[in-house]
């Protein structure tokens, strides 16, 4: 068949048969929980990747903690810049090992859409305050329902099962089925540990004397070396093993870095000095919202009154958050 008459469907589908891994993902056919017609002119990962970008939590991530509350500086990380530097990282190591780029994409992406304000902090508390519910919060969950129940007003994203899966098991104790969604996985980690060093390092919480000697020796000096060595570590070591894996010795540094990073600065003395307006606005405005549900917009309306007011709070940005807890305190003043 001459090139001009082929749909577009047999071109992806002739050139992934040649050119990706043997393990890659196709592209086709589509898996989605409600059937639809394929696009002509982009392959059903490349729909869901738009669909992503194009939702109104994706530009919410702009204003969303990585590591510090509400910063001053133009050059701190967000959410948003996370979920690029990682998304990008993951396709070069797609690309690298002949996976499925779109694919790929489209889980990096979607992986924190879920991720409430304030961070690491602002995770933890929710689940605090769900805990006394008999519930638990975790992002990669709540990632699943913005895309699934919570997007395009409540009628959700509609996205492939390959996505879905990977954006639910880019962290917790599942593996995703696919090859890509192993390597968001992974890399996730490597682009936040190495950015936050970075960021951590500007705003003084840490000097490049408390780096832990021996894992720096290792992995580099600078954030970039640290990037390309653990991506081509990577990609050498998945392609011995014919699975996503990195080294022991580099991998092994890489989560003991990880370890160093909870300790000293997502979880650590100074941050949770810093964090402590971010964790009493959370739990002031959720007792709030259970009290007063009539102030909380709904878009899933099978959702019980904890889960409604959960997928209210997690969906704020930062500065909203603390924006509406100056105002509820304010008034509150005032009674």
């Amino acid at each position: 068949m001459e090139a001009g008459t082929q749909t577009f469907e047999d071109r992806i589908r002739s050139w992934e048969s040649e050119y990706l891994w043997d393990r890659a993902t196709q592209s086709y056919p589509a898996r989605r929980r409600v059937p639809e017609p394929d696009s002509p002119v982009r392959t059903p990962f490349q729909r869901d990747r738009d669909r992503v970008v194009h939702s109104k939590a994706f530009r919410r991530l702009k204003h969303k903690t990585q590591v510090f509350v509400a910063p001053e500086g133009d050059h701190y990380r967000t959410r948003l810049t996370h979920t690029l530097e990682a998304c990008f990282i993951s396709r070069t190591v797609a690309r690298a090992l002949g996976l499925n780029e779109d694919l790929t994409e489209a889980i990096g992406l979607g992986h924190d859409l879920g991720h409430p304000p304030f961070g690491h902090i602002g995770e933890e508390v929710l689940d605090e305050e769900l805990r006394e519910h008999g519930m638990r919060f975790r992002h990669n969950e709540h990632s699943l329902r913005v895309v699934d129940v919570l997007a395009r007003d409540g009628s959700g994203l509609n996205l492939t099962d390959q996505v879905r899966d990977g954006i639910l098991n880019h962290t917790g104790p599942g593996k995703p089925e696919t090859l890509e969604g192993r390597v968001v996985r992974i890399v996730d980690r490597v682009a936040y540990i190495n950015h936050d060093i970075d960021d951590a390092v500007r705003a003084g919480i840490l000097s490049e004397g408390d780096l832990p000697a021996d894992e720096i020796g290792l992995l580099g000096e600078t954030g970039a070396t640290r990037i390309d060595l653990l991506v081509r570590d990577m990609v050498e070591r998945s392609r011995l093993e014919g699975d996503i894996a990195q080294s022991e010795e580099v991998g092994g540094a890489m989560l003991r870095l990880r370890k160093f990073m909870f300790e000293r600065v997502y979880l650590g003395q100074e941050a949770r000095a810093e964090q402590e307006r971010a964790r009493i606005a959370l739990r002031t405005l959720f007792g709030h919202y259970l009290e007063h549900l009539d102030e909380v917009p709904s878009t899933d309306p099978a959702a019980g009154p904890v889960q409604r007011v959960t997928d209210y709070l997690a969906g704020m940005t930062d500065r909203f958050c603390l924006a509406t807890y100056d105002r509820l305190a304010g008034a509150n003043s005032l009674d």
